[in-house]
């Protein structure tokens, strides 16, 4: 008689097991937490046949090293001397070249860019206007009022309970910048400052004037038709 009992489902790859607790790491910590082979593995998504996903990061870092993997441009030639599918050898240089690029603009435009008023503010982060949602960036500034520094602090709504001084005025310390303007966007496109748009101010003025850090600005970013707040014109800086 035939044995007709269901087939036990076959058990689950490396891939399938690691890949979640990869991404619920990246999640729950930030990308900080995770080593370069567990970022390369999520990068990578899955392994091959004979090779789960992690081996595969480790294998390519071991052959590189970390710093040689940023100079990796030829696809062909990654593919030969390490066997990579087609796809993931361009996901990988794909992955540097765009952080290359990013990491360059920043430098290119570290110290060059002069802030004298609001509207210089708001030229500088113009794409600011075009989003939907509420972004907080910090803009850091040398003695000449030139930004060295260029950071997104938050997205989403801008409250006091996500925004610690901590955060905005850490980069200052990093970057040796004397001073600070944040800006943030009202999607609503109405820059009216909110009641909890002023107390985050009056919080992050004298955070900053503890650790002797000027805050120069907290700019509201509205539509073209109602470009900009300065709290610091408005007397609340």
């Amino acid at each position: 008689m035939a044995n007709h009992s269901p087939k036990s489902p076959p058990a689950a790859s490396a891939d399938e097991k690691h890949k979640p607790q990869l991404r619920e790491k990246l999640t729950a910590h930030g990308p900080a937490a995770l080593s370069i082979p567990e970022l390369l593995a999520i990068v990578f998504n899955t392994g091959t046949r004979g090779e789960s996903v992690e081996q595969m990061a480790q294998r390519i870092l071991n052959g590189y090293g970390s710093h040689g993997m940023r100079d990796i441009r030829d696809v062909q030639q990654l593919q030969r001397e390490t066997g990579l599918p087609h796809t993931k050898a361009c996901m990988l240089i794909a992955c540097f070249e765009l952080g290359r690029r990013l990491f360059l603009e920043q430098k290119r435009n570290a110290g060059s860019y002069i802030i004298r008023s609001p509207l210089d503010v708001c030229a500088y982060v113009s794409d600011m206007r075009a989003l939907h949602k509420e972004q907080l960036r910090g803009l850091y500034l040398n003695a000449r009022n030139a930004v060295v520094h260029d950071e997104v602090i938050s997205l989403g709504t801008v409250t006091s309970n996500l925004v610690h001084p901590r955060d905005v005025l850490f980069p200052a310390i990093i970057h040796s910048a004397v001073g600070v303007v944040v800006v943030h966007n009202h999607p609503s496109g109405i820059p009216d400052p909110s009641e909890e748009d002023i107390a985050i101010t009056a919080q992050l003025a004298h955070a900053a004037s503890v650790m002797q850090i000027k805050l120069i600005d907290h700019i509201i970013i509205g539509d073209e038709q109602h470009p900009y707040r300065s709290l610091a014109e408005m007397g609340l800086v």
